[in-house]
């Protein structure tokens, strides 16, 4: 009797075992599905803005170059100053690439621990 009852209890914890490797694999595929459809919604979000943001980013360089030509009665200085307005920027930005660094880490980290 007592070889039974062990027998039939083993079988349970088999059971529950498998169970659990079943729920926790299923668990693990839904976690990777929502973590990864995040990064893909924010990556497809960022590159729209992204692009339309470019696209006004240029059109306006282009306006405001085309302006100061006109105030330096020059063709090309307009296209200079905001050119080197940009190199400024670039520079600032590298400089201030560590900075950058904490607020991605806390973003990432809260969508992949979440």
């Amino acid at each position: 009797m007592a070889l039974e009852e062990l027998k039939r209890d083993l079988t349970e914890a088999e059971a529950d075992v498998r169970s659990y490797l079943e729920n926790s694999e299923e668990y693990a595929k839904l976690k990777i599905f929502k973590v990864l459809m995040e990064l893909v919604t924010t990556f497809a979000q960022t590159l729209l803005i992204g692009a339309l943001a470019l696209l006004a980013l240029v059109l306006l360089s282009w306006a405001a170059s085309n302006a100061l030509n006109e105030i330096m009665e020059s063709t090309y200085l307009g296209y200079l100053v905001v050119g080197m307005g940009y190199i400024l920027i670039a520079f600032i930005c590298y400089f201030l690439r560590d900075r950058l660094n904490g607020p991605l880490l806390r973003t990432f980290s809260k969508h992949f621990f979440d």
